[in-house]
């Protein structure tokens, strides 16, 4: 089996089905799909996240990489792999380069375990897990705290155990607000985290997100971290996420040593030799790496290893749509490391008819999937349903430039 073709598909559609999400958030997403064509009839399929920022660039570097590939085989995808990276070795060490390798090697993957009639997760190592816990990403924290208590029962109808809840509030009047003095974030959150505990009680995973560096008002500093993990270290937060700036590396080793609070993150990083630095400075409790924007499903593996070598956990990262879901689903169980992954609670049609019945939860816990490949699929019907729309990628609101789909 020779592969013949390599193609980009760009995608829009509705953003979420979640009501406590799409009330601050753009209408649209878009998405950026990888298809693998071959001289049999099997195609791989595979998606990189950065189609959800910048999915204009996706195609032209997908077309750099294709003669790579043509006329080669999926025997060997770390070799395919090499070669590519080492042909984009001046630009795509770290950032948009292997960001979008991640889609391409997911679509070889996918297309070597249809070929082999196994789900990809057995070709990384096989399934170290029967079941995962599973938590809701909820977004900002919706205020007033009525607002809030709704939110939170609105995810655990859907069966789940954790959740998710971002740093700061989002109101209908106000819209975004985070803390930005110690004592202020300290207090508004440990104040928010009472409420919570109080009213989940113990038995629910809580997790609280910074989204330091992307919040859309302010980024934290150290101090400010600090007096916020002090003020929630009563509440047993399964971890907190990105309470600082990425370009902050001492501070989030730091951190890591001066509170009980887990500290998560790495969603942002990309190539494995990016992950060393953080790795080796034990900057994160919990890494959260994502297959299909850390460079591939091979580089996560290599991420999560490093990770187990350091006595930390991983807990995936899935903020794509459907073939970004898959992807990490599969990386997490060939994890032996693996604590938990991420999803919503009411995904938007980019997920549920491109992921389909492959993602299985059942009181609280992912499934492993059982379908040979990554288990997704990308049809005529599809692309025709959600057309892309140029402009619809994510990005920070920056005077000149804001968001406006």
């Amino acid at each position: 089996m020779k592969i013949t073709d390599v193609k980009t598909v760009l995608l829009s559609g509705p953003h979420s089905n979640d009501p406590y999400v799409q009330n601050k958030l753009r209408t649209l997403r878009s998405a950026a799909f990888i298809e693998i064509h071959t001289d049999t009839d099997l195609v791989g399929l595979g998606e990189t996240y950065g189609g959800y920022f910048f999915p204009e660039a996706v195609p032209e570097v997908v077309e750099f990489f294709k003669p790579i590939l043509i006329g080669r085989d999926v025997s060997n995808i770390s070799q395919l792999w090499n070669d590519m990276y080492h042909c984009g070795n001046f630009w795509c060490r770290v950032g948009l380069g292997v960001i979008v390798l991640s889609g391409i090697e997911a679509a070889l993957w996918d297309l070597k375990g249809k070929m082999l009639g196994v789900p990809v997760y057995e070709l990384l190592g096989g399934r170290k897990h029967d079941k995962l816990l599973c938590y809701a990403s909820g977004g900002g924290s919706n205020y007033p705290k009525s607002e809030l208590a709704a939110k939170i029962d609105y995810y655990l109808s859907f069966g789940f155990k954790a959740f998710k809840l971002g740093v700061g509030s989002w109101t209908e009047s106000e819209g975004f607000y985070v803390p930005r003095f110690p004592s202020e974030a300290a207090d508004f959150e440990g104040d928010k985290m009472e409420f919570v505990r109080g009213h989940v009680g113990k038995d629910v995973f809580v997790m609280m997100d910074g989204h330091m560096g992307n919040h859309p008002t302010f980024t934290w500093n150290f101090s400010i971290a600090e007096a916020v993990m002090k003020a929630v270290e009563p509440y047993d937060l399964f971890f907190f996420e990105e309470p600082l700036h990425y370009t902050d590396l001492q501070g989030y080793s730091q951190l890591c040593k001066r509170t009980s609070v887990p500290i998560a993150g790495g969603e942002c990083l990309t190539g494995s030799c990016e992950w060393q630095v953080f790795a080796d400075y034990d900057a994160f409790d919990i890494g959260q790496p994502d297959g299909s924007f850390v460079g591939g499903l091979g580089v996560f593996m290599k991420v999560a290893s490093m990770l187990e070598n350091r006595n930390r956990k991983i807990a995936t990262h899935n903020a794509g749509s459907g073939g970004s879901l898959m992807e990490n689903i599969h990386c997490t169980f060939a994890s032996p490391n693996a604590a938990i992954l991420e999803a919503c609670a009411a995904y938007g049609p980019l997920h549920t008819e491109i992921a389909g019945d492959s993602f299985v939860m059942e009181d609280g816990m992912v499934l492993p999937p059982e379908k040979p490949g990554l288990g997704i699929v990308l049809t005529e019907k599809i692309k025709n349903k959600y057309p892309f729309v140029p402009g619809s990628g994510e990005f920070n609101d920056v005077p000149g430039k804001i968001l406006t789909t």
